[in-house]
């Protein structure tokens, strides 16, 4: 596609998403369903826009995979027929402590739904969101100048980031 401006910010986006699964250790079934929606939902609707290599001449749609490396997010960008573009390390250590809370609320939002009140359960999941949207920030706030994203990519690479970071 030399010399053709894409076609639309679609091309921006992420097409397929792969966890480094010799990172994660399940949980439990709350968790294995929350990397399924995150997934799920990342590639239904997402805007992922890795600048450097939109500098070089990619325009996506991009393939990501994601581990943690010690202590650090990589970010795995490769091109639709799976050529490497470029990873990104990111520190994860200003995720440690939105992890350990979103972690910690979850776990009390699954033990709500099975026996609290829906006001409980209405409160308790505020709180989760609340965590969750701060957390999207940070990420925001992490790739800026290395990749635009807009709020809902950034909270569905979130949830698939704390999937990665259990074991840590």
């Amino acid at each position: 596609m030399a010399g053709n401006a894409p076609d639309s910010a679609a091309d921006y986006r992420i097409a397929h998403v792969e966890l480094d699964e010799e990172t994660i250790i399940w949980r439990n079934a709350d968790v294995e369903q929350e990397r399924r929606v995150a997934i799920y939902d990342l590639l239904e609707e997402n805007s992922f826009k890795p600048l450097r290599c939109v500098e070089r001449g990619a325009n996506g749609p991009y393939r990501l995979r994601l581990s943690v490396q010690d202590g650090r997010l990589a970010m795995e960008i490769r091109d639709e027929n799976d050529a490497a573009l470029e990873t990104l390390l990111i520190g994860l250590a200003r995720f440690r402590r939105p992890i350990r809370e979103y972690f910690a609320i979850c776990d009390s939002y699954y033990q709500a739904i099975r026996k609290a009140t829906p006001t409980e359960i209405e409160t308790i999941d505020m709180a989760r969101r609340g965590i969750h949207n701060q957390a999207a920030e940070l990420l925001v706030e992490r790739l800026a100048g290395k990749i635009e994203t807009d709020f809902a990519t950034a909270r569905r690479l979130f949830t698939l980031i704390c999937v990665l970071h259990i074991k840590g």
